[in-house]
């Protein structure tokens, strides 16, 4: 099995991918990492570390044909390999391929997975172990086209061979995931959807929901967008605005950080339609959406438009939908119409799962 990993500078691909090696490994998969990077840093050892993308174009290309032609040498031993690399790079060359198509199509891939990251999550990074200079914008932008140029590469080498995106959120949750899709393909892929910005302060209804996504995480290969939430973000720019602040403070990684109010609001337009466009995606790479919808404080269900358009386009798409409505106020014939099957409870969820023979 070959799998091409990609993820723009700040995803951190490299300690996420050692955790899916030691995860495989535990489960008797011995899994070959090739760090694309590292590797053209140890063939250059005159470059200092962090200036590999400062060299002329010619020196650069040429390393990197150097790099992955080792590479797919070692791919005809390896039981499995994983490549870490870029599809893009955004430097002071501008925008640029990070691979070769004729290399690409030698290494002939199993499976391409672009790894992506929360905006924050990615300055905050970038700013702790990297010297590049950039914006918010600039890195919300990078994502979409890293996103892109994976699809790009994958359908250009073979329509045939599977794309995920995957959001690492939770190291260890995600790892799994990932080892899953690549390892495991009788577990059935699951969206899941569920209210997120309007309960975001009913402490209740964030409780519901957090056990909702950790149970159907321990039953199917999830890809949940809760994974990568940055909605929250012109909000609080709007809360700072009101309050005479220049900067909005969130706690990313552990950590406090600031950001400059102009910066957030300027990505505002890109998180709202990342997001949209996203989310189908995840819905498309998936064979079936579950929804949670609970009840919100005065009983009403908390049924967002975001959820109800996510149902649309799973049910759209042919996909088997899956509706769990905890709510006390009962379901539009827009939901049940729907719905593959709708559930009083998430216990009844996970029965029916297991009968199916769904879950794990």
């Amino acid at each position: 099995m070959i799998i091409v990993v990609t993820g723009m500078v700040g995803v951190d691909k490299k300690s996420y991918l050692e955790k899916v090696c030691q995860f495989a490994a535990g489960r008797g998969k011995d899994v070959l990492l090739c760090n694309v990077g590292d590797r053209m840093y140890a063939e250059a050892p005159d470059i200092p570390p962090g200036k590999i993308l400062d060299i002329p174009m010619k020196r650069l290309n040429s390393l990197r044909r150097s790099v992955f032609k080792d590479i797919i040498a070692k791919a005809g031993n390896a039981p499995n390999l994983i490549v870490n690399t870029h599809a893009t790079f955004r430097w002071r060359h501008g925008l640029f391929p990070a691979v070769d198509f004729d290399q690409m199509r030698r290494l002939n891939a199993d499976m391409y997975v672009c790894l992506i990251d929360g905006v924050v999550a990615l300055h905050s990074r970038l700013v702790e172990d990297h010297a590049v200079e950039h914006s918010l914008k600039d890195l919300i932008v990078w994502r979409e086209e890293e996103i892109l140029g994976t699809e790009m590469l994958c359908k250009g080498i073979d329509e045939t061979i599977p794309f995920y995106c995957l959001a690492r959120g939770a190291e260890v949750e995600t790892a799994e995931t990932f080892y899953g899709l690549v390892f495991d393909g009788r577990i059935k892929k699951a969206y899941l959807s569920f209210p997120m910005t309007a309960v975001v302060d009913m402490e209740n209804v964030q409780k519901e929901i957090n056990e909702f996504r950790r149970l159907m995480k321990r039953l199917f290969i999830c890809f949940d967008p809760g994974d990568l939430e940055e909605s929250y973000l012109p909000e609080k720019a709007r809360a700072a605005s009101q309050k005479g602040l220049d900067c909005v403070e969130v706690t990313v990684l552990g950590r406090e950080v600031r950001l400059d109010l102009n910066e957030v609001r300027q990505i505002q337009r890109d998180i709202n339609s990342q997001t949209y466009a996203r989310d189908f995606m995840l819905i498309d790479q998936a064979d079936m959406i579950i929804s949670l919808v609970p009840s919100m404080e005065d009983e009403r269900a908390a049924i967002s438009s975001g959820v109800e358009r996510e149902l649309q386009h799973a049910h759209e798409a042919a996909k088997e939908v899956y509706v769990i409505w905890t709510a006390k106020q009962n379901p539009s014939v827009f939901v049940t119409q729907t719905a593959t099957k709708v559930f009083g409870t998430v216990a009844q969820a996970e029965e029916y799962f297991k009968v199916k023979g769904y879950a794990r």
